[in-house]
């Protein structure tokens, strides 16, 4: 049996100069029929997006301060001797820690269920 030779391609040569080129600049977006995209707003620093996040849910930042206090409490009292108050420390920072996790559940619900403007 003879073996199947794969069929001749003839060889592709660029015949224009703009073939050749980048076909697509990165420094831009690509432009898209039809899409118009929003124009972007002022980009926020932390101090302001900090702010506005605490106002939209202001539980969350209650909730982590009140488990880095219990924690940090809870840690001073442990490192005192003092077992009981140190015990008791940790269990309200498990209670402050639900919390938190409660209220960022309940703010991403919120957002989600807000209506866009």
């Amino acid at each position: 049996m003879a073996a199947a030779t794969p069929p001749a391609v003839p060889e592709q040569t660029s015949k224009t100069p703009s073939m050749a080129a980048v076909p697509f600049d990165f420094s831009q977006p690509p432009i898209i029929e039809g899409f118009s995209p929003l124009p972007r707003l002022k980009e926020e620093t932390f101090k302001e997006k900090f702010i506005r996040k605490t106002k939209e849910n202001p539980f969350v930042p209650i909730g982590c301060l009140g488990t880095a206090g219990a924690l940090l409490y809870g840690l001073r009292a442990f490192n005192q001797g003092k077992t009981r108050q140190s015990q008791l420390l940790m269990r309200g920072r498990i209670f402050a820690q639900g919390f938190t996790v409660v209220a960022i559940i309940v703010g991403v619900f919120t957002t989600a269920l807000k209506p866009k403007q």
